[in-house]
């Protein structure tokens, strides 16, 4: 289990700023203690942050095993900033990066056009280290398999966008293809804890990923809860094979608590399915 945090954005004022690095921080303790991975986001959406490798150094320093908490990495800053992020992120004892292109829309311009180039530099300059790669469900399941056995992917691993067990079918065919076609690398499926079921915040993430909306909202509508919503996803991929999941979108002061919660619906699910049968 893995849970995806973001930084505080950029231009906060100071408090605001720490006050966010301090929950963050409370956070990635109190994950890490319930044996979880943690990864930080690198201008989420578009939207600029705080360094993800300035706040393990200055904040997490001797708290955090740094193998536990994997940096993402996009191609919205200068190559030369890119370069030196992978040699200072070897010099904390870091040990993965997950490194993808960037929002095209939102963010800064990329210095290179995909995310596999930039790992292929990085590959170059620190063999050592792991490199993540990225795929998308939602675009066609061929497409995305044939980039991610390329030879020139060059990833140790792979993170799908969020997926859903309201179209679970997309999550199938990645899994079906993906051994057909001879996939070896591991992967992680994303879900989104979504915190509510207000159809219209629900359109506003429709912006940035894929949402199903009325499914979404409906299944909240008929009493089902974050959490549940949540672990209803993580028990339909295990079901299919897809063992490793990342977690978006909870709360930095409340994370440990919800980890807990959903790790909590995704054992009632699973038991009550055992003691049932697969029928």
């Amino acid at each position: 289990m893995t849970v995806e945090l973001r930084p505080p954005r950029s231009g906060l004022t100071r408090g605001g700023a720490m006050d966010m690095w301090i929950d963050l921080s409370h956070a990635i303790r109190g994950l890490a203690a319930r044996d979880a991975f943690l990864m930080l986001t690198d201008s989420a959406v578009g939207e600029e942050e705080e360094e993800n490798l300035q706040h393990l150094t200055a904040n997490l320093a001797n708290e955090v095993e740094p193998w536990r908490v994997v940096p993402f990495l996009t191609c919205l800053h200068p190559l030369d900033y890119c370069l030196r992020y992978v040699d200072r992120a070897r010099a904390r004892g870091v040990q993965s990066v997950t490194v993808t292109g960037g929002d095209k829309v939102r963010g800064a311009r990329r210095c290179l056009p995909h995310g596999y180039q930039l790992r292929q530099r990085f590959r170059e300059r620190a063999p050592e280290l792991s490199l993540g790669g990225w795929v998308n469900l939602h675009r066609p399941i061929a497409e995305q398999i044939g980039f991610a056995t390329a030879p020139g992917f060059e990833a140790d691993y792979y993170l799908t966008q969020v997926v859903s067990h309201h179209d679970l079918g997309r999550a199938e065919r990645w899994l079906e293809g993906a051994e057909r076609e001879g996939l070896e690398i591991p992967g992680s499926f994303g879900i989104f804890y979504y915190r509510n079921g207000r159809r219209a915040v629900l359109e506003r993430l429709s912006r940035f990923f894929p949402v199903p909306v009325e499914a979404v909202a409906s299944a909240f509508e008929a009493g089902v809860t974050p959490e549940r919503h949540c672990a209803e996803t993580i028990a339909a991929l295990r079901r299919l094979g897809g063992v490793h999941v990342y977690l978006c979108n909870l709360v930095p002061h409340h994370a440990g608590t919800q980890f807990n919660r959903i790790m909590a619906e995704v054992c009632a699910l699973e038991a009550g399915r055992a003691e049932t049968g697969p029928g």
